[in-house]
């Protein structure tokens, strides 16, 4: 697999030395580089990426700004983030926007190798698994461990920033992990959730009823965004 990349760094040198890196790595493709976060969101709308190697500070738009303005946009696939940067400080920021790396500058060809290898597991686990939806449940992280949570357990998935909320069937206290509800929803059966704002997914088989301007599930009424009624309608139209 080919992943087509993007290096984004205020730095001449670092920006050289990173898109260097790419180009002599065979399964990576250079698409673009910039030396700016804010043209980097411009030219992230006109390409197709899945990996952007993301320097942290930089003037009016730092790294971590950039990926969570890419987070709150709804694409279906946004691309990942490797963060490249001097300073250590930002490494829980770098968790709270589902980055995959962090990279911390000076470092060698070896450790970019070795995020750039984590970066196409991870792109050819997930297109293996999202074709067969065959996996029954999740593991999501809850202070210092991993729980399991069943697909047929969660009734809606309530986001709060960086964090989500999920709400469960089997026990009156919810889940609460630290990632944000676009990384929830690319590992989500789209069979069976479908998202109807901007702060809530939903579990299909769990809405008892639906009125014009919101859907009723587990006691909750939870208003459906107006770019989403859409795709419920077309859900829907199943049964009408």
């Amino acid at each position: 697999m080919t992943l087509n990349c993007m290096a984004v760094d205020d730095e001449p040198l670092a920006l050289g030395l990173i898109s260097s890196f790419i180009r002599q790595t065979p399964f990576l493709n250079l698409v673009a580089s910039s030396g700016s976060a804010v043209e980097a969101m411009n030219i992230i709308k006109q390409q197709p990426l899945h990996l952007i190697f993301l320097d942290i500070e930089m003037p009016k738009l730092n790294g971590i700004e950039l990926a969570r303005l890419l987070n709150q946009q709804n694409q279906q696939e946004p691309p990942r983030i490797i963060f490249t940067t001097a300073y250590n400080q930002f490494a829980v920021d770098s968790y709270r926007v589902d980055a995959l790396d962090y990279l911390l500058k000076p470092f060698s060809y070896e450790d970019f190798l070795r995020a750039a290898n984590k970066a196409v597991t991870f792109f050819e686990t997930r297109n293996q698994q999202q074709p067969a939806n065959q996996e029954e449940y999740l593991f999501v992280r809850v202070e210092y461990q991993l729980v399991r949570i069943a697909w047929n357990d969660i009734v809606y998935i309530e986001g709060l920033k960086d964090y989500v909320k999920i709400h469960l069937a089997s026990s009156p206290k919810a889940v609460l992990t630290l990632m944000t509800l676009k990384s929830l929803e690319e590992k989500l059966p789209s069979n069976r959730f479908m998202r109807i704002q901007r702060s809530f997914i939903i579990a299909l088989d769990k809405i008892s009823a639906i009125s014009k301007s919101s859907i009723h599930i587990a006691g909750a009424e939870i208003t459906i965004g107006d770019q989403y009624k859409e795709k419920l309608q077309e859900f829907l139209s199943k049964w009408l």
